[in-house]
């Protein structure tokens, strides 16, 4: 049994435990770039997690009545002369066969069909306006089976949110997935790596950039996770810094934020590292302050922890780090839980320390429990299966009354992290990291 249709199994199990219905997934949209020119096809993620299927212009459609349970694969039909333009199409009869489902039909059916099988369903699990033109089409659908009432045919009387479902369990990473986010994580690191030591001032940031991505295709990777984030000096001080375009000068920090996706499953890793291969006195005391952070944070990623309790690990290093270095006057915002009660600390360190990770780069899942304590929604627990970044940083901007010798520095350190029974697995725990790693990688320049 694949992991796909075990997927499937579990949520029409699901579905069948809260009435029984009909689930509609859809894949992606292609999307024009211009003319008859469209950007990469990526799959959705939801779909994909239920299917494997890759090809464009497909639907899943899951069926739990009681009696029975099915799975129906709705996809583009084997077409040579298309391939001959668009490259290899399996069609409904082979897609059925290859990837384990009860039927298929050609995408063009869709409207004749589905007013078949959403008759007499209990409920519809749906993911309501996630793509406005299924919407469209499924009140159409539902239209129909209403003419038939005076037949006794019945439409669904409710529509539920499959995100919810599938959100619970895309958060809880199975055996496939887990080596899947190793290998993504693997190549980014060594894509990190090599950017680290083709690194040199006057170089400007796109060409680190191109490094990146030449170690993610060379090694498989079919594409970025997200944009990469190559901000050298001021720049790092940008969180979402993406045109890397600027020249990179001696005694910059460089801060590179890119992971690549594997098998669609993404990477999330983060370094930052001198252009010229030796940190400065401040910012080796800056970056070993984030390291230090991200180490507590690291030391609360186990099974029963509270998801935040990381995240309130690091604030207090890096508050006390600002203290303890002048960044913030203790005689303006008192001490370590003066500063943190205030929000001071957000000045230089203004981000969550991680998200889940998977299939997405920033990943599905809720962060809070279900039931509330009080007026609030508690943090969830950690569990075994659970995967997300710890990235904790530091970005000081010029401004009056901060340390000159620290202005302009940007820090981020970020790992792939894995709840494991034990405690946890760094999945980017190859990627250099230290000061002394660092520096000693960017001598064999």
């Amino acid at each position: 049994m694949n992991s796909y249709f075990r997927r499937r199994r579990q949520l029409l199990e699901q579905m069948q435990a809260q009435g029984g219905g009909i689930a509609i997934v859809p894949t992606a949209q292609e999307m024009t770039r211009n003319s008859d020119n469209t950007f990469p096809f990526r799959h959705d993620s939801y779909f994909y997690y239920l299917s494997g299927f890759t090809e464009p212009e497909a639907l899943i459609v899951l069926i739990a009545d009681g009696s029975s349970q099915r799975s129906i694969l709705f996809c583009r039909e084997k077409d040579m002369e298309r391939e001959i333009w668009d490259g290899f199409r399996y069609g409904p009869a082979a897609a059925q066969a290859q990837f384990g489902f009860d039927a298929a039909y050609p995408i063009t059916a869709l409207n004749e069909e589905m007013p078949k099988l959403l008759a007499d369903a209990a409920s519809v699990f749906h993911s309501t306006g996630a793509d406005a033109k299924l919407d469209t089409r499924l009140q159409q659908w539902m239209d129909a089976v209403r003419a038939k009432s005076r037949s006794g045919i019945t439409a669904p009387d409710k529509t539920l949110d499959l995100r919810k479902l599938l959100d619970e369990m895309r958060l809880f990473k199975d055996a496939s997935e887990i080596a899947l986010m190793q290998t993504a994580a693997s190549i980014s690191g060594t894509a990190h790596a090599r950017a680290m030591r083709h690194a040199r001032p006057g170089m400007h940031e796109y060409e680190l950039e191109a490094e990146l991505l030449h170690e993610f295709r060379r090694q498989g990777s079919q594409a970025p996770a997200y944009g990469s984030i190559v901000a050298a000096g001021a720049n790092a001080c940008i969180l979402h810094y993406q045109s890397n375009a600027a020249r990179i000068k001696d005694g910059d920090l460089i801060l590179i934020d890119a992971g690549c996706e594997f098998d669609s499953y993404a990477s999330d890793i983060t370094r930052t590292f001198p252009a010229n291969g030796k940190f400065s006195a401040a910012q080796k005391t800056l970056y070993e302050l984030v390291l230090a952070s991200q180490q507590a944070a690291l030391d609360c990623a186990r099974p029963g922890a509270a998801y935040m309790d990381g995240h309130h690990a690091a604030v207090r290093v890096l508050t006390q780090g600002m203290l303890d270095t002048g960044l913030l006057d203790k005689n303006k915002v008192g001490n370590l839980d003066d500063a943190i009660a205030s929000n001071a600390f957000r000045q230089f360190y203004m981000h969550g320390t991680g998200h889940w990770i998977g299939l997405d780069v920033h990943d599905v899942g809720d962060y809070r429990e279900t039931n509330k304590v009080g007026n609030e929604r508690p943090y969830r627990k950690l569990e075994a299966g659970m995967a997300f970044t710890i990235e904790p940083g530091i970005y000081v901007r010029a401004a009056e009354g901060v340390p000159e010798q620290y202005w302009n520095i940007g820090i981020r350190i970020e790992d792939d992290i894995l709840i494991t029974p034990q405690g946890h697995l760094n999945l980017s725990r190859d990627t250099p990291k230290t000061v002394a790693e660092i520096e000693a990688l960017m001598l064999t320049r």
